[in-house]
């Protein structure tokens, strides 16, 4: 034993057993000091008494003297690292000496009212005595770029968090020692520094880094040849990561990096295809496959748990950017960017293309204008000014040689930043990259030919602009505004980068942050616009203002805010809020819970927040030291450091724009009528000659885009077998116990490997009680009880008490059908039999979850209904997002429409989410404000139904995820939870909705019957482009979809519809969906410049199916690839909560683990028959439902084609 480990002083009952932990974790250290030390181990209810070597691990220390030196701990652990007791394997140890003062952790030397988690509680509650607790953590969280997405049927950006402030600093351990305890490193800690130390012939290694926060080994290269640099991040994540980006800035509005992005994913030197992208959809394992363009770099990403597929994904990619056929063939450019149609000479000239037509999507959001108006002005010098992603006006001046010299320009090795991540193999990385690399020399001018300029703070006084946005004839004339700062023109330190981050999260992280209430309460607004720091580019900005604005009210809105930042400057922030942020950004920080989305490439994203410019990628992967110094910081001078930079970047910053958007009832008119004029001077200044070459061009198109790719083309294509398929589903752990300790509630648990010391709970509550009527209210409902306080608290208290103690609860509806009693599994469901819950999701470390359960007890049973003026402000916010969910997603919201005509769970969704919804909340709305008794009487009635004493609990569940530690150490937390719970635990039985029809079923019927007989629906919006659906009941209640119908369905997503509504037609998206469980088949267009011609599409889709069944026949590695990309789609990664709700969901919906595995042998064993049958289905289909969002200008075009549609202005 070491001699350290012998001077272990454990004072609890279970000293033996610590004991053998401390010297398992102590085994092989070498002792280089001489003095005597004791170190003692503080047990309280935190840490429960428990040390686990690979298990839970306390990390705190205690002096036992005060007076003397004392020890100091930090761990280096090679996975996640998170505060006080969390799971991890295999420390590193490091023992340092420190004086007393220094020992004291940032944030120490002071007490903090209400910050539980603080060691300035355990300084207290231990009588003084000092205590230090590192908390390493990992993680970064999910960040994605404002970027235009080559993903078909999305809105065009992936989602993403305001700012950065988890991209941290490169620090070095702030213990100052000559006193040193070292260790011989552990198994994984040795692997991942050997992979640091990997050496190839053509790389030279600039600088290694070992991020504790991460538990990653990064290794920076530069290939000398080329000069292009490498991150090598080795982590133990199976979800690899490959990223390239480029360093973009365009000079104007063209949008030729969009357009770029697009462009290179169409074929390439080595892999010849029209588009291996599809190809790639179409039949790989990728967990993400897609390339973001930014206001000043390029992204191009894919992801795989399969290393084979990887690899593949890799070399398609890399093939394509530096070797696209896009630089040498026009058409590529035409079909992606823009071009003239003209197929006869009487014809009108028509602009065509796929960026072409999504960017007008975007520039039909009166948010997105807003947004780049906003943007534009506070850049009046920089790149930033201009539009990557293309102003439709401005994309037709692009020529083809200016899109192939940006290719030139910026897509060479030395203008690149290269990236992997995940556990492969290091040297392969290198060795693949060469391979491509070794082509290149490099470029002294490409790199500093890329460099973004800054912006200077130029403004004197703050400017001020008007510009309109579009409505429709029945909106209200309001107005929008937005206050707007450049905030640095010069590098913010890591420090100043985090408190950035935290005093945004103070101002408008939630709805109860100063600013964010502030504007709200006022009533000048409708909801909120800007949402604050924005930092992902070299400058960071700040805007913040509201929609829905009266027009005499703009003026005070803008003073408003300009008082209240003046206000927080002098005043500062109450002690509590700050130790509520501060906890909740924390806990995100170490959680590092990206969900589905890959953590590489949250890496990723992080190092490329500095490694774009010019910095070293793991400065944007640190957060530790910055954290600890702002605590220190908040410890000796409380909200002070964040009134400094109010007044500094805010207050006295004189950049400063004001943006007021004016509505206009023909802006989409006016654009509409001034891109004709600009078309038909055009054809005027065209000769004969001229003319003809744009009819043949227009031919010629079209051909290359219905022609099929060779044989010897699609061979190119690396590709995976079938055989490299696992054929096992995947299943997660559960553990179901009905009436635990006879409470009358079902427990469902998830026992997975590990989740950092985090338990994950949802509590489900049942539904069936609430009349049909009340189902539109329960939006409402969820939010209120969430955002109006609860019990003694008001709705300040209640959000500072969740940010203090969890990691965030929320509130939401879960409805679904299930499979009834005795009914055979893979039937489509009857619809009769139903689960409806009220769900309520929390998570928080394990010695939080006393807190957790009394925070969603409390917000369950005591929610404030009585706050009239905060509902009405919800109300409003509401309205206004539902209405830009409907312009900007228009594509849900007719799939939902046509789905609520065949099924009760569709009629349900559509009264919750879909443009009923819109019309209830400006109901309910009305309703507040003339009759608030009767809305207040409706709210509580709701409550008191879900709470009934006799049968509530029945209806309860309670699903617990954690790992083995977790769920054994909440289990005390779980029994009080029970407890205290409302009902009786001995009451009424509740239906059996497995075997007996639920109460909702027969009234939803009757209301569904008045919207017989099925009539084609439009929906008139004010927008330059469409959304396009048809769908209807493919099978009927009885039959089964077996899997191969999921195969199908991939099929047409990726192949027909992807090359005829999104290549021909020019259309941002075109896809299906289906359905097993309901037997619902939807066409969908997303921002589709075409109505008729779509529809007229989906009715040929049924034939082109069959068509393809018959190639198949001849060419067998078609329907291959087809059930390989199903299959991809299937197998993505789940981040722990994800996989306990999934879980649950399958057990509520009584779905056994043998149906999943069947369902999956089906898409394993898809024949071409089943293409055929399925083709026949959609030429057959009964009763088709059509739903269109569009402009009135668009369904008169459709009459004139013979589609006539029962119209209906939504806005």
């Amino acid at each position: 034993m070491p001699p350290l480990a012998e001077r272990l002083n454990v004072r609890h009952q279970q000293v033996e057993r610590n004991r053998q932990a401390i010297d398992a974790v102590l085994q092989g250290f070498e002792v280089v000091a001489s003095e005597t030390m004791t170190l003692a181990l503080p047990m309280n209810h935190m840490v429960q008494s428990q040390l686990y070597y690979q298990g839970l691990l306390a990390m705190q220390t205690q002096m036992i003297t005060p007076k003397e030196w004392s020890i100091g701990a930090r761990l280096y652990l090679s996975t996640r690292l998170c505060y006080f007791p969390w799971v991890y394997p295999s420390p590193r140890l490091e023992l340092t000496r420190q004086s007393e003062s220094s020992l004291l952790p940032p944030g120490f030397r002071h007490r903090l009212p209400n910050a539980p988690n603080s060691v300035m509680n355990m300084y207290n509650e231990w009588g003084g005595v000092a205590v230090t607790a590192f908390h390493l953590a990992t993680s970064l969280s999910t960040r994605t770029a404002s970027a235009s997405s080559r993903t078909f049927g999305t809105s065009g950006a992936v989602t993403r968090p305001r700012s950065a402030f988890h991209r941290r600093v490169t620090g070095s351990s702030p213990a100052v020692s000559d006193l040193k305890l070292q260790m011989s490193t552990l198994a994984v800690s040795a692997d991942l520094e050997k992979k640091m130390d990997v050496k190839h012939p053509a790389y030279e290694i600039i600088t290694k880094d070992y991020i504790d926060e991460y538990g990653a080994a990064t290794t920076l290269y530069r290939h000398k040849k080329s000069g292009a640099e490498l991150l090598s991040v080795s982590t133990d994540d199976d979800n690899k990561v490959f990223g390239i980006t480029f360093r973009t800035p365009p000079e104007d509005s063209t949008g030729v990096p969009h357009i770029l992005e697009h462009s290179v994913l169409c074929g390439s030197r080595k892999y010849t295809t029209k588009d291996p992208f599809v190809q790639l959809l179409q039949g790989s394992l990728q967990t993400f496959l897609n390339a973001f363009t930014y206001p000043d770099r390029t992204c191009y990403v894919v992801a795989s748990q399969n290393d084979k597929d990887f690899y593949n994904l890799i070399s398609v990619y890399s093939d394509a950017v530096f070797h696209p056929r896009a630089i040498s063939d026009p058409m590529v450019h035409a079909q992606e960017g823009w071009h003239l149609e003209l197929e006869k000479k009487e014809d009108p000239l028509i602009f065509k293309g796929v960026v072409f037509n999504e960017m007008k999507g975007v520039y039909s959001s009166p948010d997105s204008l807003l947004n780049r108006e906003s943007q534009r002005s506070i850049f009046p010098d920089n790149t930033y000014g201009v539009d990557s992603g293309g102003d439709p006006r401005v994309i037709p001046d692009l020529s083809f040689e200016q899109f192939a010299d940006f290719h030139k320009k910026f897509y060479h090795p030395s203008n690149s930043r290269i990236y992997f991540s995940g556990d492969d193999d290091v040297f392969t990385r290198l060795e693949i990259m060469d391979e491509y690399l070794r082509e290149f020399d490099y470029s002294p001018e490409s790199k500093p030919g890329s460099v973004i300029q800054w912006q200077k703070k130029t403004y004197t006084e703050p400017k001020k602009e008007v510009h309109p946005y579009p409505i429709g004839e029945d909106q209200p004339e309001t107005h929008m505004m937005m206050v707007n700062w450049l905030m640095n023109d010069k590098p913010l330190s890591p420090f100043e980068e985090l408190t950035l981050g935290i005093m945004d999260h103070l101002l408008t992280g939630t709805s109860s942050s100063i600013l964010r209430k502030t504007l709200m309460e006022s009533g000048y607004g409708e909801a909120i616009t800007g949402g604050g720091l924005s930092d992902e580019l070299l400058q960071a900005t700040f805007s913040i203002g509201m929609k829905g604005v009266k027009p005499d009210d703009v003026d005070k809105l803008e003073k408003l805010i300009l008082e209240t930042l003046e206000k927080v400057a002098e005043d500062g922030f109450e002690a509590d809020d700050i130790a509520s942020s501060m906890n909740t950004i924390e806990f995100s920080l170490r959680e590092f819970n990206t969900g589905s989305f890959p953590k590489g490439l949250s890496f990723m994203l992080g190092a490329m927040s500095k490694w774009l410019y010019d910095e070293s990628p793991t400065a944007g992967l640190k957060f530790e030291e910055p954290l600890q110094q702002l605590k220190s910081c908040i410890a000796e001078s409380g909200s002070q450091v964040f009134q400094n930079m109010i007044k500094e970047m805010l207050v006295s910053n004189s950049h400063r724009t004001t943006i007021e958007m004016v509505p206009s009832k023909t802006y989409e008119s006016e654009l509409l009528k001034e891109e004709q004029d600009r078309l038909e001077k055009i054809k005027a200044s065209l000769s004969d000659q001229e003319i003809e070459n744009i009819i043949e061009t227009t031919k010629k198109l079209k051909e290359l885009q219905a022609s099929e790719d060779s044989p010897e083309d699609r061979a190119t294509i690396p590709k995976l077998q079938l055989g490299d398929l696992k054929r096992e589903s995947t299943e997660y752990p559960i553990d179901v116990t009905e009436n635990e300790s006879n409470s009358g509630v079902t427990i469902l648990r998830h026992e997975l490997g590990s989740t950092s010391g985090i338990a994950y709970v949802v509590l489900g509550v049942d539904l069936s009680a609430l009349p049909v009527e009340d189902i539109a209210l329960l939006p409402l409902f969820t939010r209120v009880m969430m955002e109006t306080g609860a019990g003694e608290f008001d709705q300040v208290a209640l959000s500072r008490r969740i940010g203090t103690y969890t990691g965030g609860i929320d509130v939401s509806v879960l409805t679904t059908a299930v499979h009834p009693k005795g009914a055979m599994e893979s039937a489509v469901l009857d619809g009769n039999h139903l689960q409806t819950k009220l769900i309520m999701k929390g998570k928080a470390t394990s010695d939080k979850t006393d807190e957790l359960f009394s925070l969603m007890r409390l917000i369950l049973t005591e929610a404030r209904f009585d706050s009239k003026n905060r509902i009405i402000e919800i109300l409003k916010e509401d309205k206004a997002r539902m209405e830009s969910r409907i312009r900007g997603s228009g594509h849900q919201a007719i799939n939902m429409r046509m789905k609520a005509r065949y099924r009760v769970g569709g009629y349900v969704d559509e009264m919750m989410g879909g443009i009923t919804q819109l019309g209830t909340i400006r109901e309910l709305l009305k309703q507040a404000e003339e009759d608030w008794p009767s809305l207040l009487s409706r709210l509580e009635k709701m409550r008191s139904a879900i709470l009934d004493h006799e049968t509530c609990r029945d209806g309860m569940l309670v699903d617990i995820t954690g790992d083995k530690a977790v769920l054994e150490k909440i289990q005390p937390s779980v029994d009080t939870f029970l407890m205290e719970l409302p009902g009786a635990s001995d009451g009424r039985k509740l239906p059996d909705f497995y075997s007996e029809v639920h109460p909702w079923v027969a009234p939803i019927k009757k209301l569904m019957s008045e919207m017989a007989p099925v009539e084609d629906e439009g929906f008139v919006v004010p927008t330059q482009v469409s959304y396009v659906g048809k769908g209807g009941i493919l099978y009927e209640e009885g039959e089964t979809a077996t899997g191969a119908a999921q195969v199908v369905s991939k099929f047409l997503r990726t192949g027909y519809l992807w090359d005829y509504v999104r290549v021909m037609g020019g259309a941002y998206g075109g896809f299906c969906t289906f359905s097993p469980y309901s037997g619902f088949f939807s066409y969908l267009s997303y921002r589709d410049p075409n109505l008729s011609k779509t529809l007229d599409i989906y009715d040929a889709a049924g034939d082109a199916v069959i068509a393809a069944a018959e190639q198949m026949e001849n060419d067998p590695e078609i329907l291959s690839q087809a059930i390989i990309g199903t299959i991809g789609e299937m197998d993505g990664a789940l981040s722990p909560n994800q996989k306990g709700f999934t879980q649950m969901q399958r057990w509520l919906v009584n779905e056994s683990a043998e149906y999943r595995q069947n369902f999956r042998n089906q898409i394993l064993d898809t024949k071409p028959a089943d293409f055929k049958a399925f083709g026949e289905r959609l030429k057959a289909i009964k009763d088709p439902s059509t739903a269109v969002i569009s402009s009135q200008s668009a369904f008169e075009a459709a009459k004139a084609d013979g589609k006539e549609f029962k119209l209906k202005t939504v806005l």
